[in-house]
């Protein structure tokens, strides 16, 4: 059984004028609402075995905070390029290659595509992941590579206003 959570970014910051959209810090809602979600996730679910991230400013910061949360050190997130703002076939390329050791892996990118490719997965259906949004499935596989094919189980959706 491998469970893949789904982490969008938390909030951005947009103030900065010609800044380049990779290049994109957290503003300050962002940076309250991640250790918050951080610690809701942690209410869930056991250690995650890995940390996927887009290397996008937003994405990598979001991602630090919640390694805090686990304990895992931000040296050991797993960056990967081509979650900055991928299409759902892309999230499906980057899973199959994960380590098969993984049971539980997070997810951070941004959307549209997170939103796409969490509507993929199962019946369950959201409109939107808002910033710092979870998206969480199971699948019965003992290998990523079978992920895209794999019957899964929709386990929860999570995000800052859901109290």
């Amino acid at each position: 059984m491998k469970t893949l959570i789904l982490v969008r970014h938390a909030k951005s910051d947009w103030s900065a004028d010609g800044l380049p959209d990779f290049d994109r810090p957290l503003n300050e809602r962002g940076k309250r609402d991640a250790p918050v979600m951080a610690a809701r996730l942690a209410e869930k679910i056991k250690h995650p075995d890995a940390i996927v991230a887009s290397p996008a400013k937003r994405a990598a910061k979001t991602a630090k905070l919640f390694a805090q949360q686990f304990g895992i050190s931000k040296d050991a997130i797993l960056y990967k390029d081509e979650l900055y703002l991928p299409p759902p076939a892309v999230f499906y390329s980057v899973i199959e290659k994960l380590d098969d050791q993984f049971l539980q892996v997070l997810i951070f990118s941004h959307n549209n595509g997170i939103t796409d490719f969490a509507n993929e997965l199962t019946d369950a259906r959201i409109d939107n992941i808002p910033t710092c949004g979870i998206f969480a499935v199971q699948a019965d596989i003992d290998s990523w590579k079978d992920f895209r094919t794999a019957e899964k189980t929709f386990l929860f959706v999570d995000y800052p206003k859901a109290k």
